[in-house]
């Protein structure tokens, strides 16, 4: 069962998620399985490693949020993972997800419908559509990216985002490095931590700095 399968890849990773956690998780994975049989949402799956990446690791990334302010945008959301599971785990946090395709922007809308996730906005359309919207610009504590190559000029475009002492959340695998090559002012990277150990998975942190900050170190 998937309620079964959730509970044990948390427990390998020294979470516990509520019941109550754990069954709106099962709803999200079934809703996505039903899709997924339509049209192809993700690739990501409810066995074992598939469970690690579209449950797990979203859960392990709620923690290294900031404990207020919680403002997050996800970009390329696609099938909802990390952003669906982050919004669970994390109820209090308002949520934009951001998905250029039609049909994958349907489903997290019914999603956000069938889960009454409040303070949820799904946007279709590309990152690059909505940077000149002056509302979003530097409206988020915390931006998540995941299966997108990064480089400068994607994090350039998406800090743009972020506030000041901001961060961007970064979910690399294998393969790709921890610190990204072309991370330019004003980001920094903060740290990276580990997710799932069988994956050799990490969370990026790249914080967004204050222009005093910038000033200051420029100064040392």
């Amino acid at each position: 069962m998937v309620r079964d399968r959730i509970k044990r890849r948390a427990h390998r990773s020294r979470l516990e998620p509520s019941d109550e956690l754990v069954e709106r998780l099962c709803t999200y994975v079934e809703l996505l399985r039903r899709w997924n049989e339509r049209m192809n949402l993700t690739a990501l799956d409810d066995r074992e490693r598939g469970m690690d990446r579209l449950i797990i690791e979203p859960l392990m990334a709620v923690e290294r949020l900031p404990r207020i302010h919680r403002r997050l945008i996800d970009i390329g959301s696609g099938g909802g993972s990390p952003a669906i599971p982050m919004k669970l785990a994390a109820p209090g946090a308002d949520l934009l997800m951001v998905e250029a395709k039609t049909r994958k922007a349907a489903f997290l809308r019914e999603v956000c419908r069938q889960l009454e996730l409040d303070a949820t906005v799904v946007e279709t359309g590309r990152y690059e559509s909505l940077l000149t919207r002056t509302d979003l610009h530097e409206a988020h504590d915390v931006l998540t990216l995941r299966a997108v190559r990064v480089d400068g000029p994607l994090l350039l475009g998406l800090q743009a985002f972020v506030k000041p002492g901001g961060q961007l959340f970064l979910f690399r695998g294998v393969g790709a490095s921890d610190i990204p090559d072309e991370i330019r002012p004003p980001l920094v990277w903060r740290a990276t931590h580990p997710l799932v150990s069988t994956l050799r998975s990490r969370l990026v942190v790249l914080e967004k700095r204050r222009s005093g900050s910038m000033a200051n170190k420029k100064r040392k």
